[in-house]
């Protein structure tokens, strides 16, 4: 499974609050949509989000799991909720699943593969998650 990195508080607000969009300056590549993909938190802030709430103060983890269900441009603000940013590729979010312990790792630009040993820590998680 790829992971996804995105910068706290945005990563928090996918795991544990509502926000089922992730702007982007790019498209998504076609391969991707539909696709699971780990949410992970990058290890630097976005020092100009305005987010408040707990879950959002842990970096350089996978805090979520989560299903890219679309992709479009807009040149609206909030056109398809609160968290859409105008001017940007939405890429549409579906059955979010956030982790009970984060997992530590290194993340990456653009889509990555986690290490064999993060990979099987997640799965552990989601197991018992989903029982």
């Amino acid at each position: 499974m790829r992971a996804l990195t995105i910068r706290q508080p945005w990563a928090g607000a996918i795991a544990h609050q509502s926000k089922r969009v992730e702007n982007r300056t790019w498209k998504l590549p076609a391969k991707h949509e539909g696709a699971r993909i780990l949410i992970h938190a990058g290890a630097q802030p976005d020092r100009d989000a305005q987010v408040y709430g707990d879950h959002l103060d842990v970096y350089s983890a996978i805090v979520a799991i989560a299903t890219i269900t679309g992709c479009h441009w807009s040149d609206e603000w909030q056109c398809c909720g609160y968290w859409a940013f105008e001017k940007a590729y939405h890429w549409t979010l579906g059955d979010v699943i956030a982790l009970p312990e984060p997992v530590p790792a290194k993340g990456a630009l653009g889509f990555w593969t986690p290490a064999a040993d993060v990979a099987t820590a997640v799965e552990m998680q989601l197991e018992a998650v989903t029982r």
